[in-house]
């Protein structure tokens, strides 16, 4: 942004010179009417705001050079409280112009006899001496800006390329390392104050980017192994020339990408991001069927959603395929589990925070989920797990559509789609004034419900079946089916898990599995024990509780009785002899509430 404070230094030193030289005084002025150099009688009021400048004012708009010679009788100063008593005898203002734009004033000022003299009987070589002061100092404001501009830049290259996750190498036309990220540093195990400056040849060998700067062509994502320091290192690398306009290239970028962790990010996408729209989702009860059938009408409309299930169900993916067939299934769908990070670090992850918001806070501030969801869908899961606190700016996000970041002042309007889900009973927790009677209401416009495994119990084979043929690939294992003793073990068992503990268990058959059925042998023991782990217990024998679980009940038994709510878990504590903090913290250790 051009503007005159850049180049104080300059302008005093301009402004001290034609005093010199004319005997007058010099004021400079930017757009903000503020005095940023001056001589004589205005030196004093250097850095404050003028309180009336109307012929600054005129000049700033007009763009056109005002020459009074006889101050408070001028047009311009009829409306001056000083009109006809103005401590100024003459004074020729100028407009400082830079890109079209007028971003301040220069004016010659007399306050005597002597200097109105000098300004009224030189007044259009002066107007034309001025001028030439003023694109001076404009220049001046141009150059310092342009450097400014290059120095940011250069910054944020610096940053972009130390932020990325893939290693960066740059050489020039001759070869020689000119950029080498952080990333790089930590896959290469080198500092770049090592590499930086000299031949890239000389440091990693016959790494394939001089082919690349001799004939100017690139190539991607290509398999490498290199030999470093002993080490041999697994890559991809893609290699781009830097074209220069000219004869050939001025340089040659790469990216790495560490090879195992290549492998691992596509068997992530695979995992999670499979069943995307509701053809994906597997079953064919009766139950599944009408649960699908509901979620494709709901996801026509832009109404918030409510997902209730027991953990492991499939909410998310019931969330995505939602988000998938609606309008904006092009837009983002952006996930954020509430329960498993900390009140203090949620309030940033979803809203995100400003510059300097708190310790720590990233320069430049960052966005939140919510921002980087607009235009799509945030999925809120584990809602229940919500503070009262995020709780009340969550309702306000539905209400006004729009947020407010950490720190910041601004307020952001975002279009999302909210769909919340929970394995909790929000009901009871409105009732124990644990979870917000509106938000209940505002989340739950379109309530569905995700049976558990155990009320589709014929959809167990299909299950059973697509993820047996999916880890099999994946784990490259040629294994057909089960067999008919661990299917019907896999039958009778009650999957307390749901759908997660089943793919769990068959991940975990396929990875033990040798033949080509999947045996009883291969099931993990829990699934094998199934519900005979309680018949091990004597009917007749003493109950003795451990002293923990006697606490828990304590707790559990006085919350009950005083509410869930800020007064209630208070006069718990009172009751239970123990402080406001213990409470809190036995809440957080047993889990109470989270049934």
């Amino acid at each position: 942004m051009l503007s005159l404070m850049q180049v104080r230094e300059t302008e005093q030193r301009v402004s001290d010179a034609i005093a010199a030289a004319l005997k007058v005084e010099v004021e400079i002025i930017d757009a903000e009417l503020v005095r940023v150099a001056g001589t004589g009688k205005v030196r004093a009021g250097v850095g404050n705001r003028l309180l009336r400048g109307l012929v600054n004012k005129h000049v700033l708009q007009t763009g056109e050079p005002v020459f009074i010679n006889e101050p408070g009788y001028h047009p311009i100063c009829r409306s001056c409280p000083l009109s006809g008593a103005c401590f100024y005898m003459a004074y020729l203002v100028y407009p400082i112009r830079a890109e079209d734009k007028v971003i301040g004033t220069i004016s010659l000022v007399a306050f005597d006899e002597e200097q109105k003299k000098t300004l009224t009987s030189n007044t259009e070589t002066l107007v034309d001496f001025v001028g030439r002061m003023a694109d001076l100092i404009a220049g001046k404001v141009v150059e310092r800006e342009m450097v400014r501009e290059k120095i940011v830049m250069a910054n944020r290259l610096e940053a972009v390329v130390d932020s990325v996750y893939e290693g960066v190498l740059a050489i020039d036309e001759r070869g020689i390392i000119t950029h080498f990220n952080r990333s790089a540093e930590r896959m290469f195990g080198i500092k770049k104050n090592r590499v930086i400056g000299r031949p890239v040849q000389e440091i990693f060998g016959d790494i394939p980017l001089l082919e690349v700067l001799r004939e100017g062509k690139g190539f991607k994502a290509r398999e490498y192994f290199i030999t470093f320091q002993g080490k041999k290192l697994h890559f991809w690398i893609t290699a781009k020339p830097i074209q220069s306009g000219e004869s050939g290239p001025a340089g040659v970028v790469a990216t790495f990408r560490d090879f195992r962790e290549a492998q691992k990010l596509a068997y992530q996408i695979v995992s999670t991001q499979e069943t995307l729209d509701f053809n994906d989702i597997i079953g064919e009860s009766r139950a599944i069927r009408e649960v699908k059938a509901q979620a494709a009408k709901i996801a026509r409309s832009n109404s918030t959603v409510l997902i209730v299930g027991e953990s492991g169900t499939g909410k998310e993916i019931f969330a995505r395929a939602i988000h998938t067939a609606s309008s904006h299934g092009h837009k983002p769908f952006v996930a954020i589990n509430c329960g498993a990070i900390p009140e203090h670090l949620l309030e940033s992850e979803l809203f995100g925070y400003e510059e300097g918001a708190f310790t720590g806070a990233r320069r430049g501030g960052k966005p939140g989920k919510f921002e980087l969801a607009n235009g799509g869908t945030i999925f809120l899961d584990e809602i229940g797990n919500m503070s009262l606190y995020l709780q009340a700016k969550l309702l306000r996000v539905l209400q006004e559509r729009q947020i407010e970041r950490v720190g910041g002042t601004q307020v952001i309007p975002v279009d999302i789609r909210v769909i919340a889900a929970t394995n909790n009973d929000l009901q009871s927790m409105v009732r124990k004034g644990r979870f917000r009677e509106d938000l209940y209401y505002r989340l739950s416009v379109i309530p569905l419900v995700i049976p558990p495994l155990r009320e589709r119990r014929e959809d167990i084979p299909l299950l059973l079946m697509h993820y047996m043929k999916r880890f099999a690939k994946l784990l490259n294992k040629n294994i057909k089916g089960f067999s008919e003793q661990a299917m019907k073990i896999l039958l009778d068992y009650p999957w307390p898990g749901n759908i997660r503990e089943l793919i769990n268990a068959v991940e975990y058959a396929i990875n033990l599995e040798e033949s080509p059925l999947i045996m009883p042998e291969s099931l993990p023991p829990r699934v094998r024990a199934g519900k005979e782990k309680n018949r091990s217990m004597p009917v007749n024998s003493l109950e003795i509780k451990p002293l923990e679980q006697l606490e828990r009940e304590a707790i559990q038994q006085a919350l009950e009785l005083y509410g869930w709510s800020e007064e209630g878990k208070i006069r718990a504590a009172a009751a239970l002899g123990i402080s406001r903090a213990t409470i809190y913290r036995k809440i957080s250790k047993y889990k109470l509430g989270e049934d």
